[in-house]
């Protein structure tokens, strides 16, 4: 029970200390692009390799188009009216200009940002709770078909926790970063960092508090969410002027990020 809280920890952990770097001493555009690409292609990786093979193995096809479509049509939607819903994947946006207006668009920002954080805490929370269901069974003297499906779910608990904490670096940087050119004081940013990205911890326990022994169409159901949020974030990093400032730099680490999490989710599901 408390797995998912730990890893929430460890993702919290790694963001305020991306946010600590950024907001201290800044990061250049070059080696924000790179974990960028990185954390992009964990996420595409963990939702193509496992994610999406564990939601179509319970919902019909319909029933896991509309869960993924609806994460990518709200994390979309928040972009669109609200505000960028990762600052990682929108760091080529963050120009001067942007930086200088954070006071009139603070609010609109942290909101953003809080949606993001909490899905982050609820995929843990659900994938989890997924493995967790799919070894009771196969402990209680299950066929061999539930064996593998225990498999699935363990691959895709540890596949969602690399994801959602490889990407938290560079959301923490990007995001230090944006406020230090802000005008903040470093500390004063990294409160600020701390604040947002405490919403992961409070998406895992709202997905203790609720998933618990929830049927498993549910669980795959929200993961499937996640996952349709995932991949918008994936293209949203790799697309637009960040692709095109640094073509092979984004390709090469993006590529790194997919091959990382499809090969250990398959390891995983033949051991």
């Amino acid at each position: 029970m408390h797995l998912p809280i730990g890893f929430a920890l460890l993702a919290f952990a790694l963001a305020v200390g991306g946010g600590a770097v950024g907001a201290t001493l800044g990061t250049s555009h070059h080696r924000l692009c790179a974990l960028i690409s990185l954390g992009a292609g964990t996420l595409l990786g963990v939702t193509v390799f496992a994610i999406l093979p564990e939601a179509f193995g319970t919902l019909h096809w319909w029933g896991l188009l509309l869960a993924a479509g609806s994460g990518y049509v709200l994390f979309a939607l928040i972009t669109r009216y609200i505000f960028h819903v990762c600052p990682a994947c929108a760091a080529s946006h963050f120009d001067e200009a942007t930086t200088h207006r954070f006071s009139e668009i603070s609010a609109a920002m942290m909101l953003a940002l809080a949606i993001h954080c909490t899905a982050d805490g609820l995929a843990l929370a659900a994938g989890h709770e997924e493995q967790d269901q799919a070894s009771h069974v196969n402990h209680s003297g299950a066929a061999a078909q539930d064996g593998t499906s225990a498999k699935r779910s363990r691959a895709l608990d540890f596949s969602l926790v690399m994801a959602v904490c490889v990407h938290k670096v560079p959301e923490g940087l990007a995001l230090g970063a944006l406020l230090l050119g802000a005008g903040f004081a470093p500390r004063s940013a990294l409160l600020r960092v701390s604040a947002v990205e405490a919403a992961t911890l409070a998406g895992a326990a709202l997905g203790l508090a609720f998933l618990r022994n929830a049927n498993t169409v549910w669980l795959d159901g929200i993961v499937a969410h996640v996952g349709g949020g995932f991949l918008f974030l994936a293209k949203h990093a790799v697309a637009g002027e960040i692709f095109k400032h640094h073509k092979s730099l984004v390709l090469v680490s993006f590529g790194i990020g997919i091959g990382v999490i499809g090969g250990l989710t398959l390891l995983l599901r033949w051991f």
